[in-house]
């Protein structure tokens, strides 16, 4: 068998125990090492060249993936961040990592396999409930479900901590972009009817507040043939009664009070509310 493709096939980075007990001789392994094609990363781990350097980083110093470090890596909708997340075993010895690098002490939900380099995600989302403010752990919840990566009965049977067992009872899959979930949580206390991916005149719209106004976010790709549509449907939607406010990733992000205000004179006016 040849190491260098058993070993891409496992993402390129792996213990050396592994790619024995899967067939790859010492023989192949050691040659491979001899042609520069694979490098010894540490004691017992292996990789080629040019692995992911994340990957490599978190070897070398006995950590893994985890938080939102992880999350991103798995697609998941995560604000803006600096720091790079790991975890370790709560009982583990002393890390040494950079100074950008926060380190979870913490006891996994669902036990972590010796190769493992990438927590598993539930355990990543356990530490984000304990890691994040509330707020940023609910949208990454949020976009965990809405991707069907985790199952809300699934994890409702595990032994999470009291954080994500709180996150969990927020948490909701509908919303298609974290921008929804923080608009409808920061909005919350306004105890008005808000439905995130409405089906309105043969199209989802982001939100419908109340029964007529409509919020709209665009997105860093809204262009093109997608933003020719959202046009048209808008065009629709203020033809039959419905009021569209649009706001872009920016806006949120940055300018929340802004946002909140324009909605709120929405609000106040009446917009939300259909004509009798």
């Amino acid at each position: 068998m040849d190491a260098v493709a058993e070993l891409t096939k496992r993402g390129g980075i792996a213990r050396t125990r592994t790619l024995l007990h899967a067939g790859v001789s010492s023989y192949a392994l050691r040659r491979a090492k001899e042609s520069g094609r694979i490098v010894t990363v540490r004691g017992g781990w292996v990789a080629i060249p040019d692995a992911d350097r994340l990957l490599l980083g978190a070897v070398k110093r006995g950590v893994v993936l985890s938080c939102v470090t992880l999350a991103e890596r798995k697609g998941l909708w995560v604000p803006e961040h600096s720091a790079l997340h790991v975890a370790v075993a709560p009982n583990a010895s002393r890390v040494v990592v950079a100074d950008h690098v926060m380190v979870h002490w913490s006891k996994p939900v669902i036990a972590r396999r010796s190769d493992d380099i990438e927590d598993h995600l539930v355990n990543a989302l356990s530490v984000i409930a304990q890691c994040q403010p509330f707020e940023t752990a609910v949208v990454i919840w949020e976009s965990a479900l809405n991707k069907v990566l985790v199952d809300r009965q699934s994890l409702a049977r595990l032994p999470l901590p009291p954080a994500a067992v709180t996150v969990l009872e927020r948490a909701r899959p509908f919303a298609d972009s974290g921008l929804e979930t923080i608009i409808v949580f920061r909005l919350g206390w306004m105890r008005v009817p808000m439905v995130q991916q409405a089906w309105v005149l043969g199209h989802r719209v982001d939100l419908l507040i109340g029964e007529r106004l409509v919020v709209q976010i665009d997105g860093a790709t809204h262009t093109g043939a997608q933003r020719t549509s959202d046009i048209r449907h808008d065009a629709e939607l203020k033809l039959r009664g419905y009021h569209v406010l649009r706001f872009s990733y920016e806006q949120i992000m940055e300018h929340w009070e802004q946002v909140q205000a324009v909605i709120m004179e929405a609000i106040a006016q009446g917009l939300h509310l259909a004509v009798r």
